[in-house]
């Protein structure tokens, strides 16, 4: 069992979206602050970013928020998390997200989560994060993604070991179980990145 203590959250700021979701992002949330786990994410006050912060600190559990400068002189921050740490830039933002988590949970979203996902998936493919990746695929938003991920390894784009870079859970229940069953990747895989 991994010791998971602080999770990054990737999720949409969106607020016209199923209300699936919303309710998916809030009881991902509530788990998270029920194991004491204390949750990492980008400090947005709206969607599915705010839904789970709010899910997290309504039960007692604690946020740190990650933003960058540019996004709190436009007034996206959360104001009410635990902690908001201002960065010069998007890439310290993910840099710092990633090393201040024991693991990472995707939740739908637009191009912004899948960047950061598709990042971190590449970062632990290189050996540079080690630690769970789990996509939670509510509504089988994921579905088409999880397809072409595939195909890149049956097209040897990816090795077959890439394939156990992430996880996918249905649930979020499911999702929080697999940050503490998935074992750490091997940094020595980086030998194998390349085909």
């Amino acid at each position: 069992m991994n010791n998971v203590q602080r999770v990054c959250v990737y999720s949409a700021s969106s607020t016209k979206i199923d209300p699936v979701y919303f309710e998916c992002a809030a009881e991902l949330g509530k788990l998270l602050a029920r194991q004491h786990i204390h949750l990492i994410n980008g400090a947005g006050r709206m969607g599915l970013m705010a839904a789970c912060a709010n899910a997290v600190l309504e039960n007692g559990g604690e946020v740190t928020g990650i933003i960058p400068k540019f996004m709190v002189e436009q007034g996206w921050q959360h104001d009410g998390l635990t902690r908001l740490i201002e960065t010069s830039n998007m890439h310290e933002r993910k840099e710092l997200m990633a090393e201040l988590s024991d693991g990472i949970i995707a939740l739908p979203g637009g191009c912004g989560t899948m960047e950061e996902l598709l990042e971190i998936i590449t970062w632990k493919q290189l050996g540079l994060y080690l630690k769970p990746i789990v996509i939670l695929n509510v509504k089988n938003f994921f579905d088409p993604l999880i397809e072409m991920l595939q195909r890149a390894v049956e097209e040897n784009f990816m090795r077959p070991e890439h394939a156990k870079i992430w996880q996918i859970a249905d649930t979020p229940s499911q999702a929080v179980e697999l940050l503490y069953t998935t074992p750490w990747w091997n940094k020595d895989i980086r030998k194998f990145a390349a085909i």
